[in-house]
């Protein structure tokens, strides 16, 4: 008896690692990944809708999103223990240490926070702040991420290009607190708009408005002198604004054309390992 119910516990583990982990299936999303992937989507939806007041005075329209938030958040409580469940059955995670390291994971996190301090409120009740709460479910959007490829090629674009992007990071800063400087002494101490320039801190408001080419035109400076150092300042934010941009496209394009090289070499061994077959195959 107790060896068919450790059969089962093991058989039903299996089942939920296959429903549960992506890379456990030859292809598709399994119905319980579409059922959070569609929960996800709607508590975004959901979230956007409350913010709508003529929606909220309506006790109808509050009631209901206050049942599909317990629902959701009680669904993806639900997910998270049976994620950590089966985690087990991959052997990076195996043990009571894997399981330790499968909860530090990112994706891990992103799952916990999606849930639990909404959970926490609901659990607590009384005047606890709901609103400032529902920042954490943008972390449901990381949920996507594990269904959704294109992800996982955008985090390893950012992780191959890393120094690149952090080197022109580095420059696009010293350029803004090198031009808030210069502003500051020249419009600010010797201009005529003491109050737009009269800190460097303000200064830094227009130098980044500046080099990211929004330019909204509510600070300017006046002066010759200073109209000529911000027009050089406006070129070279066009150079600031493109190397990254160009940095992450090169990353990324190198990318795509490994994981095809990858794939490609894969077909090709899986067709050398069909044709090796075939021969011994005609003799037996």
């Amino acid at each position: 008896m107790v060896v068919h119910q450790i059969a089962v516990q093991q058989g039903l583990r299996h089942r939920l690692y296959r429903e549960l982990v992506p890379e456990a299936r030859e292809s598709g999303i399994s119905r319980i990944n579409w059922l959070i992937i569609v929960l996800v989507l709607l508590s975004f939806v959901s979230l956007a809708l409350e913010t709508e007041q003529t929606l909220t005075a309506r006790p109808g329209w509050q009631l209901g999103f206050d049942i599909f938030n317990v629902v959701v958040v009680t669904v993806f409580a639900i997910e998270y223990v049976m994620r950590v469940y089966v985690s087990g059955l991959s052997a990076e995670y195996a043990g009571f240490r894997g399981r330790l390291r499968y909860m530090t994971r990112f994706h891990s996190i992103a799952d916990l926070l999606a849930f639990l301090p909404e959970m926490i409120v609901l659990i607590l009740g009384g005047g606890m702040p709901l609103v400032a709460l529902r920042v954490f479910r943008l972390f449901r959007l990381i949920k996507l991420a594990r269904f959704v490829p294109a992800f996982d090629v955008l985090g390893a674009a950012v992780q191959r290009a890393g120094s690149q992007l952090l080197t022109t990071l580095a420059l696009a800063l010293a350029l803004v607190y090198v031009s808030a400087v210069a502003l500051y002494f020249i419009e600010g101490v010797g201009g005529k708009q003491q109050e737009m320039f009269q800190s460097i801190p303000r200064a830094i408001w227009w130098a980044i408005a500046t080099l990211t080419t929004v330019g909204y035109g509510d600070v300017y400076p006046v002066t010759p002198l200073g109209r000529i150092f911000a027009s050089v300042i406006a070129l070279a934010g066009i150079g600031v604004v493109a190397l990254p941009a160009g940095v992450f496209a090169s990353a990324f394009s190198d990318e795509l054309r490994e994981r095809e090289l990858a794939k490609l070499k894969d077909r090709v061994e899986e067709i050398e390992a069909e044709a090796g077959l075939r021969p011994d195959m005609d003799e037996t």
